[in-house]
């Protein structure tokens, strides 16, 4: 409970308290006039009706307001969370996409590291038959050097050592 519903139900509480001690006051009938003509009433009565009317449709004034704020709150809430989950929603689907994306670019670059291994595995395999023929050749021309020395020792007459 607040501090204006307090007074106002002081203010209240006041008002009934100051009637009960007056209320021969209240209740004494007076002559009132309502424009066109003259009546005996009591006037004590008569006000403290109004105010007692008038509260209660300030009260109920209240109850609506009040209704109405927790109805937009609730409506607001409401779309609130809906926004919440369409957000949680698309954050989610950016977030399969993302991964679906690694995945592929994760694919693709194994995919690149494959095939540059086989290329290079081809190449050392290329360059290994080169380097056996090179070092085939290199041997045959050794090897026909060493005999074209062989022959011009075996011509110059002298026994090899």
């Amino acid at each position: 409970m607040n501090l204006q519903s307090i007074l106002i139900a002081l203010a209240l509480l006041a008002l009934a308290l100051f009637a009960m001690l007056n209320w021969t006051a209240f209740s004494a009938p007076t002559a009132l006039s309502i424009g066109f003509t003259e009546v005996q009433a009591p006037l004590g009565m008569i006000m403290l009706t109004v105010a007692a009317v008038l509260t209660v449709l300030f009260l109920l004034y209240i109850f609506v307001q009040q209704a109405s704020a927790m109805m937009e709150l609730r409506r607001t809430t409401k779309e609130l969370n809906a926004q919440r989950e369409l957000a949680d929603k698309a954050e989610a689907s950016r977030l399969s996409e993302l991964r679906t994306f690694l995945d592929a670019e994760l694919r693709k670059l194994e995919a690149q590291g494959a095939a540059g291994t086989r290329e290079l595995s081809a190449r050392i395999d290329a360059l290994q038959l080169q380097m056996q023929d090179k070092l085939a050749e290199s041997t045959r021309i050794l090897s026909a050097y060493v005999g074209e020395v062989d022959d011009k020792l075996d011509r110059m007459g002298t026994p090899p050592p």
